[in-house]
């Protein structure tokens, strides 16, 4: 079976820094990414898992951030990380109302590796990520298990597809079929190279808006246009870095993903869930740190702008990643998204 193609593949490169070897979110060492994809009947969803290091996350927590653009969405666990700076599961994407059924899932996996979690230590906090995939998918058949969370989680590896899998089986994005996408740039500091990688869970952007790079502004057919009147779809943005950074430096460069969304051509509409997080994992706080006080290292502030642009860059490809992997789909009651490549041929051949 092939791989989907991928934005450069379309020749959608975006801004000027490297990308990375994968040019994706797991170019940053340690991250895997695993999907579980539910096709059957009326149903197009699933849940995407990202794993940030190979260890136990609840016992070694990244420093992470989280930004909300816009907050109409129903993830969990998120005021923990914004009130602590870490990130103690993995983190699962899947559809809006699947959220309650992952974080189960994930407490249980953090138990079963902690047996001491809400008995001599504290308890854990899960994080969720989702969009409304109800377009495409029968949202209300609840379809998504525990077992299809652990999945998700057991099949994480560096290697992994986008498009139209895992959360991202059902999503939408400026009308086209939208899901799953990633990107990363390589940064060199100190006479070594890291890496900023972004995932995304695209589902957001009224048709007729999206912009390409270059200016070129494409929609989907007259009658998906006719959605034009409101912009109530989602984005959830995941980044990673091996760059030591303190949580209020995350929260800085995940606040530039809404650079890339913009160059796109969102405004993050009154109904759009937009929730950027992001981890280093190159700070690590142990949950069993016996020292009164601990060392981290942290960016100078005054390189701050290489990470900004990355994160723009990224965000902006990691999208355009999503709509030409995805293809053209049918799903719940003859809806149909067609495929940003397949349209963009269609318009070559008319002109």
């Amino acid at each position: 079976m092939s791989c989907p193609p991928r934005a450069r593949d379309a020749g959608f490169a975006c801004g000027s820094l490297p990308a990375g070897t994968l040019n994706s979110i797991a170019d940053v060492p340690g991250v895997r990414v695993g999907h579980r994809t539910l096709v059957d009947g009326d149903i197009r969803t699933g849940v995407t898992a990202i794993v940030p290091h190979g260890g136990n996350l609840y016992r070694e927590k990244p420093i992470a951030a989280v930004h909300v653009l816009n907050g109409f969405g129903k993830s969990a666990g998120l005021v923990q990380v914004e009130e602590l700076g870490t990130l103690e599961t993995p983190i699962l994407l899947t559809n809006t109302l699947s959220v309650g059924t992952c974080c189960t899932a994930l407490v249980r996996h953090a138990v079963e590796n902690n047996p001491d979690i809400g008995r001599e230590t504290a308890t854990v906090n899960p994080v969720v990520f989702e969009c409304n995939d109800g377009y495409l998918n029968d949202i209300q058949a609840l379809a998504v298990t525990e077992a299809d969370a652990r999945a998700a989680l057991e099949r994480a590896s560096p290697q992994f597809e986008g498009g139209s899998v895992g959360a991202g089986c059902g999503m939408s994005t400026f009308g086209f079929k939208g899901g799953i996408g990633s990107s990363s740039r390589r940064l060199d500091l100190d006479g070594r190279s890291f890496h900023l990688g972004v995932l995304v869970l695209s589902n957001f952007g009224r048709p007729g808006d999206l912009r390409l790079p270059g200016g070129k502004v494409v929609g989907p057919s007259k009658a998906a246009m006719d959605e034009k009147a409101a912009e109530k779809g989602s984005i959830i943005i995941i980044a990673a870095t091996d760059i030591p950074l303190t949580d209020r430096q995350l929260k800085r460069v995940i606040r530039r993903s809404g650079v890339g969304l913009a160059r796109l051509g969102a405004f993050w509409g009154h109904g759009s869930g937009d929730i950027a997080l992001g981890f280093t994992t190159a700070n690590i706080l142990s949950h069993d740190e016996k020292a009164d006080l601990v060392n981290l290292r942290i960016l100078n502030e005054c390189r701050i702008d290489r990470l900004f642009e990355a994160m723009a860059d990224a965000t902006q490809e990691a999208v355009l990643d999503a709509l030409v992997a995805a293809g053209s789909i049918t799903g719940r009651d003859g809806h149909h998204r067609p495929g940003l490549v397949g349209a963009l041929k269609s318009l070559t051949t008319e002109t």
